[in-house]
């Protein structure tokens, strides 16, 4: 779906045709009407990333084409990109255009911003760092007012602090996420707190406990504890457990217990099919599951794991590819109807799309 019309009825068209889209897949479910949740058309992206391209003795932003990574398309704004990153850009440019120590086999930058104000910016090398790099990264970001991370090969420098901070509103209540360098975030930050609320009311007070299969840094997993008694959380990435189990310290939240544990592995321990020193001091048998959370990669869930979440009386399913969505749902619709479904527009402007599902027991 390329789109070279970017006005506001080119929008509405495009977002009609996803909600077109997800409603057909979920026809076969008796599905209800999805709830729709629309981004804003221009400065949404929290993050971007740019390779370097060297032209008459200057580095340029610049993206390619799928397969064409020797034709580059300069970037001098970058619209979809929050007005942050749109500020940061020719300010950094200037900096590494006027210091060799900044510029030297400078071959990527990345950006990561926050809804709360706050930016780091990645400097991507072919060069060790040296000291002469440092004074100069030290000095741009006092002047930007943002953390710089410098990587080179097998070595990573940081000035300031290595994630950023953002602070959501769920239910009322202000809830503050560290977001690693390097690490899986949200890029849309106002489509997710659609997500994170749509959830929390799909999910409601209930009385017994949740299980959260793929939970991130945490993102949907703070705001849900609140709705119930006692979270069990699984992760697999080891930077997206340390930025967890930090966001639950900051946002001091007792009731989660987070183990480092991929789906199927947690699948296998329920089963009792294996033990795992992990959660040799969590007591499963103790917990009272009446939700699962699930917010999967794109492949979806495999057939185990969709065989483990059946037992579950409610399933909350947020699904970044609707196709593996339907997949899973068909694998669980002898046992579970859906009852809500949403439209989140993470990525405008393309055909991707998030959406959420609230399945409960026949």
């Amino acid at each position: 779906m390329p789109h070279t019309d970017f006005s506001p009825e080119a929008y509405a068209q495009q977002l009609h045709a996803k909600q077109v889209r997800l409603q057909s897949l979920l026809s076969e479910f008796d599905a209800p009407e999805p709830q729709v949740f629309a981004s804003a058309a221009q400065h949404y992206r929290l993050r971007a990333e740019f390779r370097l391209w060297r032209e008459e003795g200057q580095r340029h932003y610049a993206m390619f084409a799928p397969g064409d990574n020797r034709t580059p398309i300069f970037v001098e704004d970058f619209p979809i990109a929050s007005k942050m990153i749109n500020q940061l850009m020719p300010r950094l440019k200037n900096a590494w255009q006027n210091s060799e120590a900044l510029s030297e086999r400078l071959f990527q930058v990345e950006f990561l911003t926050t809804l709360s104000g706050e930016a780091l910016i990645t400097l991507c090398y072919h060069r060790p760092l040296d000291d002469a790099w440092q004074a100069a990264a030290e000095q741009l970001a006092a002047e930007l007012q943002v953390s710089i991370v410098g990587r080179s090969r097998g070595k990573r420098t940081v000035i300031g602090r290595d994630y950023v901070i953002e602070e959501l509103t769920v239910g009322g209540r202000v809830f503050s996420y560290r977001q690693p360098e390097g690490a899986f975030t949200q890029p849309n930050g106002r489509v997710n707190s659609y997500m994170l609320n749509w959830a929390y009311e799909a999910l409601g007070e209930q009385p017994d406990d949740l299980l959260e299969l793929y939970c991130g840094n945490g993102n949907f997993t703070l705001p849900l504890s609140t709705r119930v008694r006692k979270v069990l959380a699984t992760e697999i990435s080891k930077s997206s457990v340390n930025a967890a189990l930090a966001n639950l310290a900051d946002n001091k939240i007792s009731n989660i217990e987070l183990v480092r544990l991929s789906a199927e592995e947690l699948t296998q321990a329920l089963n009792k099919v294996r033990e795992f020193r992990r959660l040799a001091n969590i007591d499963l048998d103790s917990y009272q599951f009446g939700t699962v959370f699930v917010d999967p990669p794109r492949a979806g869930m495999d057939h185990d794991t969709c065989e483990l979440i059946r037992r579950f009386p409610r399933i909350l399913y947020i699904s970044c590819n609707p196709d593996t969505l339907a997949d899973n749902i068909r694998q669980l619709s002898d046992t579970h109807r859906v009852t809500k479904t949403a439209l989140f527009d993470q990525f405008p402007w393309t055909d991707h799309m998030e959406s959420g599902v609230l399945l409960e027991r026949r």
